[in-house]
């Protein structure tokens, strides 16, 4: 990916398993529900993983990596984006849910780093 080297998958990293509603829209769920108000963030997913079950993965994530980081190295991690939102929300130590304010746009970069050892979003969302 962009010249970078994988040194190991992470399957804490995966994409939020969708179970029923894999490969629908929301507007597909909201008609199926007679619900105009579903949203991701805030409903049972049936047959899949509930926010807070890939908020514990991606608070395992930020774990591991803190370390690397702390010592002043670099970590790479490349996911899907409603994973990405979730673990920018717990890097900040919000809630998982505030993820949804936090539009991610394909193939973005973002940057999560420290400021005045504050964890911060440096770059968010940025095309290149």
């Amino acid at each position: 990916l962009a010249g970078l080297v994988v040194s190991r998958t992470e399957p804490d990293l995966m994409e939020w398993d969708y179970g029923n509603w894999e490969g629908k829209t929301t507007p597909e769920i909201r008609q199926a529900l007679d619900d105009p108000t579903w949203l991701i963030w805030d409903h049972p997913i049936p047959g899949g993983e509930q926010l807070s079950d890939v908020a514990i993965r991606v608070d395992r994530v930020i774990t591991e990596v803190l370390p690397t980081i702390d010592t002043g190295g670099t970590a790479v991690l490349v996911a899907h984006g409603h994973v990405l939102r979730i673990l920018a929300a717990r890097w900040l130590g919000q809630t998982p849910i505030d993820g949804r304010y936090l539009a991610l746009d394909p193939a973005t970069i973002s940057i999560l780093g420290f400021e005045h050892e504050e964890h911060v979003i440096n770059v968010w969302n940025s095309p290149r």
